[in-house]
């Protein structure tokens, strides 16, 4: 799920030619209009059996593409494994499975253990929604190399994202967010300038993507997840889903509970909210979160304040300043408030994190916002779910460089695009401002950015189903949901009532307190130890588990 700035960020991305992939599938006889050999036009039982009848032809993984996010191709893993891809085809419309066709690109990585241990294939969503699985899979394989003694680690781009048919809305000739405010609240004009980019965003989304747009949804995701499991050869779908990824999850359960195998879904989607209320529960969790690194930093000397309560005071007054008066940097910039929400949301999805945002919020506080500038862009370049590159943990004295291999993913855009396919909320400015002083009281410093990201899908060309996607999974096995007491994005109470939706007896709870965006990517050794035990036996924790975060080390 999405940070204050991830939501509320009006820069879309620079549009860039798809490359044409070299990977191909052996493909379903209808496809393309799915006409069948004899010149008569496919049933929608014939199209299904052809779309769960293909046989990937897995060839190794080429670099992604830059609507993936770019980059290097997967290296082997430690043991010599070389990682896989392929190209599978699945209907545009589940629907109409006899219409148009369309491409899902694959990864995986072949078991490490024997043959005869082997339970099947392991299926990954890493969140967003709009993060490629191809491009994301290979740098976090090392967190499930446990796991791959008993599973093939398998992860694709979702209908609408990376090589899965990509939704492109950006138009840089239409679209200049520069004089955009993601919180308007200074003016008329201000607001109009953002309704208006939402409008021609819309637009633009509608001219470049129009025939795909009705289809991206989580339901029709749901569903490539369950073909994906047939040609696979998988009796039951084993999965592990995080953030966004536990909607999807959660959405395949009520779909398909009969196929359910081993799932864990980690740092998990409240699905009783409405946009407005996740954006709001999205408030309090990030400002909770913030409190929480308030208090560390103050135990250790923090020079922002003596306590946590003065801490966030200051960083609320700092970043009202540089809105007024953006403070010069030394590469010619300037740092600015949304440069401050950018580093410190950005921060509290890893505590890790903790130590350079509390160094660059001193120097901040003292007008030097070169480490901050630095943390506010190396943490800008996460995508829709917002969440940093887990090898790229930026460090106090050596804050990383940003590649300008992003630029052409279409993650943003895909944000947009599932979002609205699976919300029917439209807000208006007026339902906003009704609503901005409970933001305000849920966070003075991400309330307003959270709250006037609901304007996103105002103007949007498709309907929209509800309010969530389903999931309701009666007679379903049981799902271990993994809630973290300190999540700023999924907020922990979410845990609790996707377990009550799911239906008794199917949704598990297990409680990590802890700090950051989920819990198995924390490297906690309880968590890890508890969800490889129900994926790797089939063990289930005792009853109201909970996992005790572990200290930073000493001298962070």
């Amino acid at each position: 799920m999405p940070t204050a700035r991830a939501i509320s960020s009006a820069v879309l991305l620079s549009t860039a030619a798809l490359l044409a992939s070299s990977l191909t599938a052996c493909a379903p006889a209808a496809r393309d209009g799915d006409r069948r050999g004899d010149g008569g036009t496919a049933t929608d039982e014939q199209a299904l059996k052809a779309f769960r009848g293909q046989s990937p032809d897995w060839q190794d993984c080429p670099a992604p593409a830059p609507v993936q996010g770019g980059g290097e191709a997967p290296r082997a893993l430690p043991d010599g494994t070389a990682w896989q891809c392929a190209t599978l085809r699945a209907p545009l419309d589940w629907k109409k499975p006899a219409g148009e066709s369309m491409d899902l690109a694959l990864i995986r990585a072949r078991s490490s253990g024997d043959a005869a241990d082997r339970i099947g294939s392991l299926l990954f969503n890493f969140g967003g929604p709009g993060g490629s699985g191809v491009a994301t899979l290979p740098g976090l394989a090392p967190d499930y190399d446990k796991l791959r003694a008993r599973y093939d680690l398998v992860s694709f781009d979702p209908r609408g994202v990376g090589n899965s048919r990509a939704v492109r809305c950006s138009d840089p000739a239409l679209l200049d967010d520069s004089e955009v405010d993601d919180t308007p609240d200074d003016g008329a004009d201000e607001l109009a300038a953002l309704v208006a980019f939402n409008r021609d965003t819309a637009a633009a989304c509608e001219r470049n993507s129009g025939d795909v747009l009705p289809y991206v949804g989580t339901t029709q995701a749901a569903q490539d997840m369950d073909l994906i499991r047939q040609v696979l050869g998988d009796e039951k779908l084993h999965y592990f889903g995080i953030s966004y990824g536990t909607e999807l999850g959660g959405a395949y359960a009520h779909l398909f509970p009969e196929r359910v195998g081993r799932a864990v879904l980690d740092g998990v989607v409240d699905p009783t909210h409405d946009r407005m209320a996740e954006a709001l529960a999205q408030a309090g969790g990030f400002q909770r979160a913030f409190e929480h690194f308030a208090a560390w930093c103050a135990e250790r000397g923090c020079a922002l304040g003596a306590d946590a309560e003065r801490i966030v005071a200051a960083t609320v007054a700092l970043e009202e300043a540089l809105d007024d008066t953006p403070l010069p940097v030394s590469d010619g910039g300037e740092l600015d408030g949304d440069a401050l929400i950018d580093a410190v949301s950005g921060a509290l999805y890893r505590q890790d994190y903790w130590p350079t945002l509390r160094v660059a919020l001193e120097a901040a506080a003292d007008d030097d916002g070169d480490v901050l500038q630095d943390l506010a862009e190396a943490l800008g370049q996460r995508g829709g779910d917002g969440d940093p590159d887990a090898s790229d943990a930026p460090d106090a004295s050596d804050a990383p460089d940003v590649s300008d291999e992003s630029d052409g993913s279409n993650e943003e855009d895909a944000f947009r695009a599932i979002t609205c396919d699976d919300s029917s909320d439209r807000y208006t400015a007026a339902d906003v401002r009704a609503r901005l002083p409970e933001f305000l009281r849920a966070s003075p410093l991400f309330g307003p950015g959270l709250a006037w990201s609901a304007l996103s899908c105002a103007g949007w060309p498709v309907p929209g189903t509800a309010h969530r996607p389903e999931v309701s999974a009666p007679g379903a096995p049981p799902v271990l949901l993994v809630g973290n007491t300190g999540d700023p994005a999924t907020p922990y109470e979410g845990a609790a009532r996707m377990a009550e939706r799911l239906g008794k007896g199917v949704g598990f709870e297990l409680t990590f307190e802890g700090e950051g965006h989920g819990a198995y990517d924390s490297g906690n050794g309880c968590v890890r130890e508890a969800i490889d035990a129900y994926l790797l036996d089939g063990r289930l924790p005792a009853p109201g588990a909970v996992c005790e975060a572990e200290p930073l080390p000493e001298g962070k």
